[in-house]
């Protein structure tokens, strides 16, 4: 039932009720963030059926099933289910497989064609790579999907891929000459089994539009009124059809924020809303400029981080809330002291859930040392929209490894390394070692090694294949016997050549592996630390992986429970929390070492910084390390740019009495730094002083970079070799060794 007199009119402050009311013409609604963008979307979409607009006649277009759901169920509840119905309204994707549907025979396709996901569709360009006989480590089937994607969401046909030099170069010089042979089998095989992949929903779309007149005239009867949502996320297809559809009535309204636009590496193009105005005649402009959501400081700080960019929409974000509390800013030790600092700052918040909490980061890698800590405290936590650090699969290879070095029994890690990378030992020969091994009730591995005079039925190259497989590990076994568990794992890593198989997928995925499996090192450096300064110390293998074991069956505990919420910046849009912390704003992490070769990536970074700081309601604290650990080497940091460009009014700075480390706080070999700081590099030879560091007595209270406050309830021994037993209020009584113990008197 329709609503009567308009009166959600009246839910409109002056901006939105402008922007809704714009019925005819072309329009576009600059929302700011947290200023009610999706109810200025639902309210016009009421007010055009409530201004006798057939629902028919309305075609709206999100980015999320999500989006579209909360979308309907307002309209729903404002017009009726009945007439809400009859809005076309979905994403990109569903729309015009709707049309397409339709309209398949006049593209070579049956209505009832299939959609394959993107699973499907690496499993057919896997198949196509492996009947060329093409080298599948040159050719990684993620990567060629991804190639493709890119040149269909780019409206690039196979035939436009050739005729095309600088594309068909491209991948001459990565050594992929196949690449368009490869797109241009995947296309007459999706052809064939009446299929399309998520990418021609967009691709077959405009080429429909394009290549039948008849068809487009049909739609653009049809959709008088066009509505879309996060209109800086679209991608040059998607601009091309929704340009074609609202080409003959100009009622045309798209939605969003140029400050917030930070996918270009799924395509996404800026330009199509900084250049909207210039698309259609006469164009008219809302700028949603009032947030609701956040604090005047939190508004007022991302105001003068967005500044500093030159190609945006102009417009002033302002709120009515509170000024709150200033933006803290603290800067810590280490990127381990910046977790421990982070704990603390949690269980320091009065009257606030954990799933109010949100930590923001800018790449997955950096999740490690803050799970550590969280796990350390107590504080239950989530991966939003991705897996725990311990549980991600390039880690779990590394461990598995480690695991059959020190427990060749181990079946299950056995099976998952065998094979890993890749060396020519299939399921086959892996089921007649099972056999085997139950036969003569051996375990896998004493069977592999006894293969020969078991008389199990392999072909020689496959006998050579598993013996080098056998001899690796024995060789592995023998060295763990000398190293430590950071020595051994880097040594696993070089001899197994696990990162060369990594960077072999060149996705933005596939660099997020290799950088997880160097935080693993930095998490096994951080390790053998800790043990140092503990009385009763083990810095082995076997060791760390109990720890491990501890900290994976943590993940299991409590799934209800109220939870932190741990996020790249990227997933983080859309969603908001009382208390925001975002954390490793430093030079060559935020804003990213990639991004310094264009201005325009740098402005990228710059707008992801604007969505992780805009994410804030109440309390936004951003933090930066002044050394963390790469590769296992320890390198000093500059402070990120960004911090710089907020203004300092809306500020307070928080550092640390022992802020600036000292070489002596590193007892650590290979210390590097960063280029950008004026620090002078350290030979491999320097000696570093490891005399005890702090004078303490009994009764001191102090504090620890991990175990936070504690005071100092007995000393022994002399030199070196002195002992403090220190009773920590969370952890309880640890024996500490002086010389390597991070303590501070407070």
């Amino acid at each position: 039932m329709l609503e009567d007199n308009k009166s959600y009119l009246k839910d409109l402050n002056e901006a939105q009720l402008n922007a809704v009311i714009k019925t005819d013409g072309p329009s576009m609604v600059i929302a700011g963030a947290g200023s009610g963008k999706t109810r200025v979307l639902t309210y016009k979409i009421v007010h055009l059926v409530n201004n006798d607009v057939d629902p028919f006649e309305i075609l709206a277009l999100t980015f999320t099933n999500k989006a579209a759901r909360e979308m309907k169920l307002r309209i729903s509840s404002m017009i009726g289910e009945s007439e809400s119905k009859n809005i076309w309204m979905g994403t990109f994707h569903s729309v015009f497989a709707k049309i397409l549907r339709f309209e398949a025979h006049k593209i070579g396709f049956t209505s009832d064609f299939t959609i394959y996901d993107v699973q499907d569709s690496e499993r057919l360009i896997s198949s196509i790579i492996k009947e060329k006989n093409l080298d599948k480590d040159v050719y990684r089937t993620k990567s060629i999907r991804n190639r493709i994607s890119s040149l269909k969401n780019n409206f690039i046909t196979v035939t436009g891929y050739f005729s095309n030099s600088e594309l068909v170069d491209s991948d001459n010089i990565s050594r992929k000459p196949e690449t368009g042979n490869i797109y241009k089998e995947y296309n007459e095989r999706l052809v064939k089994s009446n299929s399309m992949d998520f990418d021609d929903l967009l691709m077959k779309t405009n080429e429909l539009l394009n290549n039948h007149p008849e068809v487009l005239a049909k739609y653009q009867e049809k959709f008088k009124y066009i509505l879309v949502d996060e209109y800086q996320d679209t991608n040059n297809s998607q601009y091309l059809i929704v340009k074609s559809l609202s080409d003959k009535y100009q009622n045309i309204c798209v939605v969003g924020d140029d400050a917030q636009s930070i996918y270009s590496f799924r395509g996404a193009n800026i330009n199509n809303i900084i250049n909207f105005r210039n698309d259609y005649d006469s164009v008219e402009i809302f700028r949603l400029e009032q947030n609701y959501r956040s604090t005047k400081n939190i508004v007022n700080a991302a105001n003068s981080v967005i500044e500093h960019n030159k190609n945006k929409i102009d417009k002033e974000v302002w709120t009515d809330n509170d000024f709150g509390e200033r933006v803290e800013i603290s800067s810590n030790q280490s990127d381990i002291g910046e977790a421990r600092g982070l704990c603390q700052k949690i269980t320091s918040l009065d009257n606030t859930s954990f799933s109010d909490i949100a930590i923001l980061y800018r790449t997955n890698a950096q999740s490690r040392p803050i799970e550590d800590s969280l796990r350390l405290n107590k504080i239950p936590y989530q991966i939003f929209g991705g897996v725990s650090f311990y549980n991600r699969k390039e880690i779990k290879d590394v461990l598995a490894y480690l695991r059959v070095i020190v427990n060749s029994s181990d079946e299950e890690s056995l099976k998952r390394v065998i094979n890993y990378p890749a060396r020519g030992i299939g399921q086959v020969t892996i089921n007649k070692i099972i056999i085997a091994a139950q036969k003569h009730n051996l375990t896998l591995y004493e069977t592999i090694k006894k293969h020969k005079e078991l008389l199990i039925d392999f072909s020689g190259s496959v006998s050579i294949k598993l013996q080098n497989f056998i001899d690796l590990i024995d060789v592995l076994k023998i060295e763990n016997q000398k190293l430590n568990a950071f020595d051994l794992t880097k040594e696993v890593i070089d001899k197994v050549r696990i990162i060369d198989d990594l960077k072999k997928d060149e996705t933005p995925e596939g660099i997020s592996r290799i950088e997880n499996v160097q935080e693993l090192l930095n998490g096994i450096r951080d390790f053998i630390e800790d043990q140092k300064e503990l009385v009763e110390s083990n810095d082995n293998l076997s060791e760390f992986l109990s720890t491990v074991s501890l900290s994976t069956d943590f993940d299991n505990n409590n799934p209800d429970e109220d939870k932190v919420s741990l996020m790249t910046l990227h997933l983080s849009k859309g969603l908001e929390f009382k208390h925001v912390f975002i954390v490793g704003l430093e030079e060559d992490l935020f804003p990213s070492a990639l991004s310094y070769n264009t201005r325009s990536e740098l402005e990228e970074e710059r707008r992801l910084f604007y969505v992780g700081i805009t994410r804030a309601k109440e309390n936004l604290y951003l933090s930066y390390a002044n050394s963390r650990y790469r590769w296992g080497k320890l390198i000093y940091c500059e402070e990120s740019r960004f911090l710089n460009e907020i203004d300092k009014e809306f500020v307070k700075v928080i550092k640390p009495n022992n802020f600036k480390p000292s070489i002596s706080d590193y007892p650590k070999k290979n210390i590097i730094y960063n280029p950008k700081s004026n620090l002078k590099r350290i030979s491999k030879n320097t000696s570093v002083n490891t005399n005890i560091k702090i004078n303490v007595s009994i009764g001191d209270n102090v504090t620890h970079e991990k175990f936070g406050l504690g005071q100092v309830i007995n000393i022994e021994g002399n030199g070196n070799d002195t002992k403090a037993t220190v009773k920590f209020k969370k952890f309880g009584e640890k024996n500490l060794l002086l010389r390597f113990a991070k303590l501070n008197k407070v």
